[in-house]
């Protein structure tokens, strides 16, 4: 899905009429997989390896550590910024240069809108019967699920993010959890792809585990209890912004770098742990660790980066780290699909490139160039 995004974008007016010739949904050409019967796992550890070291250079720690169980980050206060916005000038009628820089401004208030964030530790405080672990291979399998169905990466992040604010609301048992999942993919579907789905395919992909009628049952469930507040910025809204902004020394498109940030953005929403970051500090840490292991020698962060970002390297370390040993496979190493997703040609196998085990602590004092 990420190869036609990165292609020259066109209007969704145009892509309408495109798709209003289509009479037949699409078939998946890929063999389907099916999600195990969650209620039938014990309850393990999210990651085997998730109290191992990250990969840093050891220094000494600062006093008043964060705990896991904090709310979202706050903003970092403001940094000082140009009169004019860089993509003020674009010629891209998607980025609204006139008014890009209000709309990232109206983008980071909707982020910290508490109605909009799940609860950073939902599975400790509000759920009783599903564990980090189970949400892991949820969230894999509805990669698995969307790149089967080639749909665009924001119908990915923005299901995912509503089935991170259901469990923060609403208990549920471990069998209705893939249920969950489904009905959270079906209404990101509607929201942001052009065809719409059939609720039978839906049915379909869980071997017909729930019926039509449960999955629409769950559906308005989410609605009701989103109050229809159904969007929100994700990981991906920031991602495009900040991967422009690497890139502006380039004559053109870096796409090992696009794909690597692909790749470490989806890498994010595997792990728990992540939740608690907002989407814009999750991008700039994939933007960091990507230059980072594409020129491990120079620094990864800019003056650039930092003032449209509005965050510093220190402010990044925690999710960095994090998204790293996710790619080392130090965690949640038996969630396979997104890591053969990235080890495909077209993605220029951006899963398979290596990376330094250690980052440099240096890379997280305050920048200058």
């Amino acid at each position: 899905m990420d190869d036609k995004e990165n292609s020259m974008r066109v209007s969704r007016a145009a892509k309408r009429k495109a798709a209003a010739s289509m009479a037949e949904s699409h078939v998946p050409t890929k063999k389907r997989a099916v999600l195990g019967e969650l209620q039938n796992l014990s309850n393990p550890p999210s990651h085997p390896n998730q109290n191992q070291s990250s990969g840093v250079v050891p220094q000494k720690q600062k006093c008043g550590t964060k705990t896991r169980a904090q709310k979202a980050l706050p903003m970092t206060k403001t940094l000082t910024t140009s009169k004019q916005d860089k993509d003020t000038k674009s010629d891209d009628p998607q980025i609204c240069g006139p008014y890009v820089s209000d709309v990232y401004a109206y983008l980071h208030q909707l982020e910290v809108d508490p109605n909009r964030r799940p609860l950073p530790d939902y599975i400790e405080k509000v759920q009783k019967d599903i564990t980090p672990n189970m949400r892991g291979i949820l969230v894999d399998w509805l990669g698995h699920f969307a790149e089967e169905y080639e749909l665009l990466s924001d119908t990915l992040y923005l299901s995912i993010s509503y089935v991170d604010r259901f469990l923060s609301l609403n208990a549920l048992s471990r069998k209705k959890l893939q249920l969950l999942g489904v009905s959270s993919m079906l209404i990101a579907w509607k929201y942001e792809e052009i065809s719409p789905p059939h609720v039978e395919d839906f049915c379909n992909i869980t071997d017909n585990t729930y019926t039509k009628k449960e999955v629409v049952k769950m559906e308005a469930d989410l609605l009701n209890s989103f109050k229809f507040e159904l969007g929100n910025p994700t990981v991906k809204t920031f991602l495009r912004r900040f991967t422009r902004l690497a890139q502006e020394n380039h004559k053109s498109p870096n796409l090992q770098l696009e794909f690597l940030g692909s790749y470490l953005a989806e890498l994010s929403l595997l792990d728990y742990n992540c939740i608690k970051f907002l989407p814009s500090l999750v991008a700039a840490s994939v933007i960091f660790l990507a230059r980072f292991m594409t020129r491990p020698k120079i620094h990864p962060w800019t003056s650039l980066l930092q003032q449209y970002s509005r965050y510093r390297p220190a402010d990044l370390r925690e999710c960095i780290l994090i998204i790293h040993d996710l790619h080392l496979s130090r965690r949640g190493g038996s969630l396979q699909a997104v890591r053969e997703k990235y080890k495909q040609h077209k993605f220029k196998c951006v899963a398979t490139m290596p990376s330094p085990p250690e980052i440099p602590a240096y890379y997280f004092e305050d920048f200058r160039e």
